[in-house]
């Protein structure tokens, strides 16, 4: 295991009814507020009007980023900054999932820079500077951008979509209700569950030993998932499926999971090239990609790491490692089909393999994954793990 810190100061408020909390958590960083939100859910499900009644009964002047795409844009991301300026804000408040989380987090570091947010974008993770206090109110469980220090933003302009992200960037308190995520479609359920799971295992598959501790957590957070994630489609409103589904997606991306292992994420990178080129569901991408790249790297050296997930995870009783390891990874692929996800990148609109070459060169340019990666991909890789996803896959 290799050495690391741990400190996430986040102040998470879980559960039901705790929203009346919000003016003291808000008001502790000021009274002038950057309201961010999506495409008009949270006024659907009525959780706008409860928080617009909380901040103006306790005198808080609101400004409003609204719209905030599912790959968030760089030019929201402006919108926002610039409204931080002209209004001297002094507290973020995104309430949606976390493509707002995101957005939110880059529109409170750009508001105190001079620099063009993209510009700062491509300084990627690492940031130092300062950032506007960030309070958060998540009603999706998917990216654990809500006691994280990163974030991910798309510019169409060049296709790219990339990681940025610093300590500043820390949410200052949290609001993690289970019952906020109940609206949820399946659509947007299975989708945020596979990202969970995708996190896990990105965590999990590394060329670090003896993180034991890390590995068992994470085996139990992706049986946790899968068990949760199967009741909540059937029944949205089973306020402990959302429950487990909401803290499994914070604790999975918060630093837990992956301390002491270090190494590059294989899935993310290139899943980051399918959603800048064509602006796909990102847990979809994912939930795609993921069964496809393990099949691609199991090998002589990866096989018992294989076997073990494929025990652990998914109660494989096969004795034969290479064997278990493939029932495992097919077990993970008929499970997002159970969950309606689509598997092939036909079903999301990608029916050719045009763009490819592009893809793969800038999922190994903007990435690691070449030297430091669970096995290293090289762009003859990536393309094809990309090919695979073009058709149905069987893994046994």
């Amino acid at each position: 295991m290799n050495n690391f810190n741990f400190h996430v100061p986040t102040d998470i408020r879980f559960g039901k009814d705790r929203l009346g909390e919000l003016p003291e958590a808000l008001g502790q960083f000021g009274k002038k507020v950057l309201l961010v939100y999506g495409g008009g859910s949270i006024k659907k499900n009525g959780l706008y009007d409860k928080v617009m009644a909380l901040l103006t009964e306790n005198g808080f002047e609101v400004w409003e980023l609204a719209g905030v795409e599912p790959n968030p844009r760089i030019q929201t991301v402006r919108r926002g900054a610039e409204l931080c300026k002209e209004h001297g804000i002094e507290v973020v408040l995104p309430v949606g999932g976390g493509s707002t989380i995101d957005c939110a987090k880059v529109v409170a570091a750009s508001a105190l820079s001079q620099e063009d947010p993209w510009q700062l974008v491509l300084g990627r993770r690492g940031y130092q500077g300062p950032a506007l206090a960030i309070v958060t109110i998540l009603t999706l469980a998917a990216t654990g951008s809500e006691m994280n220090v990163g974030a991910v933003i798309s510019n169409p302009e060049t296709k790219q979509k990339l990681g940025f992200g610093g300590p500043s960037m820390l949410p200052k308190v949290s609001f993690l209700d289970p019952e906020n995520t109940f609206s949820v479609n399946h659509y947007q359920t299975a989708a945020g569950s596979a990202d969970i799971l995708s996190h896990l295992t990105e965590n999990y598959f590394s060329r670090v030993t003896g993180a034991d501790v890390q590995d068992r957590i994470t085996e139990g957070l992706m049986r946790a998932t899968i068990d949760n994630m199967r009741i909540a489609l059937k029944t949205p409103a089973d306020y402990d499926a959302r429950a487990n589904l909401m803290w499994a997606s914070t604790l999975a991306l918060n630093g837990l999971t992956g301390a002491g292992k270090g190494g590059a994420w294989s899935c993310h990178p290139m899943e980051h090239e399918l959603s800048a080129f064509y602006d796909i569901t990102h847990g979809v991408g994912l939930a795609i990609l993921t069964p496809r790249w393990m099949a691609h790297v199991l090998n002589e050296d990866t096989v018992e790491q294989f076997a073990v997930y494929a025990r652990e995870v998914w109660g494989v009783k096969e004795a034969v490692p290479e064997l278990a390891a493939r029932t495992g990874i097919q077990k993970l692929y008929d499970f997002f089909k159970e969950c309606g996800i689509p598997m092939t990148f036909p079903e999301v609109g990608i029916r050719d393999d045009r763009d490819f070459d592009a893809m793969a060169q800038q999922a190994v340019d903007h990435s690691s994954i070449a030297e430091a990666a669970f096995v290293p991909l090289q762009k003859a890789d990536v393309l094809e793990i990309y090919q695979s996803c073009l058709t149905e896959s069987s893994f046994i």
